[in-house]
């Protein structure tokens, strides 16, 4: 059996993905074109995402329809929540199989350019001023991602803090209450802020930041590297290194897929 290509979706992904998709019944009366197979439409938009290419230059040997067809099929998609609860369901089914680990998460952003400029952009402190966004993440202790949150390029690090705790989702898999808070969080110097501290506390959760002018050498970044890890794999989806969207839903739509994609890696390889 050939080996599928990266953005070919297998019959296994497919049954989690399609009960998501929200129906739309077709017209008795004046049908039109017969709509894009779903699948088709879903590999078009994951090829654009693996490939970085430009809607408009999907080519259409593949037979995954136009650009325009899968871009408008990754926002009604996002509309509907399907990215958002794919993830939920692979967190899910992590915790069920005993891989995701909640005694620890790990926080750091990455920057990235916006060439388009539009929402959630600003000017970046690393790039001369020039336009871009930020990419919050919080992983578990293993590097599965839990939660990102897309930002202007001017933003602190620390603001996103609590944001990202919250953003992290009602895990479940297991009887019992969902998990949703991990035992502590670690983060580098950029997070270092005692006012912080006090709000990760009040939530429960133990602060393990490292304090600006002390040495390296902590030992926390030998715990911490894991979320730089999953930023590699973040932006080995060559759509994510560089932001082409003006409209920032567009991207985290992106984003929230990644994060499910990385999530359903971890989840085969150990099942």
């Amino acid at each position: 059996m050939a080996k599928l290509k990266p953005w070919e979706v297998d019959d296994e992904l497919w049954a989690v993905i399609e009960p998501l998709l929200p129906r739309r019944p077709r017209r008795v009366r004046h049908p039109g074109r017969k709509r894009l197979d779903d699948r088709l439409a879903l590999q078009g938009i994951l090829f654009v995402l693996h490939t970085g290419i430009a809607w408009e230059h999907l080519p259409q040997e593949l037979g995954y329809g136009s650009g325009m067809t899968c871009w408008r099929r990754l926002d009604e998609w996002n509309r509907a929540g399907v990215w958002q609860r794919l993830h939920e369901i692979l967190l899910d089914r992590l915790r069920s199989a005993d891989v995701l680990d909640l005694s620890r998460a790990a926080v750091d952003s990455s920057q990235i350019r916006a060439l388009k400029g539009g929402r959630k952009t600003g000017p970046s402190p690393v790039d001369r001023g020039r336009a871009g966004s930020k990419h919050h993440l919080i992983t578990d202790a293993g590097g599965i991602p839990l939660a990102v949150i897309l930002t202007g390029a001017n933003r602190n690090d620390v603001t996103q803090l609590l944001p990202l705790l919250h953003a992290i989702p009602k895990i479940r898999g297991k009887r019992g209450r969902h998990r949703q808070r991990p035992d502590a969080v670690l983060a580098d110097r950029g997070y270092d802020h005692d006012k912080y501290r006090r709000l990760v506390r009040a939530l429960q959760i133990r602060p393990l930041i490292a304090r600006r002018g002390t040495p390296h050498g902590s030992g926390l970044g030998r715990q911490r590297w894991v979320v730089e890890q999953t930023f590699a794999l973040l932006h080995a989806f060559r759509r994510l290194r560089i932001r082409w969207e003006a409209r920032a839903d567009i991207h985290e739509a992106f984003l929230k897929l990644a994060c499910a994609l990385i999530c359903w890696r971890r989840l085969t390889s150990f099942c």
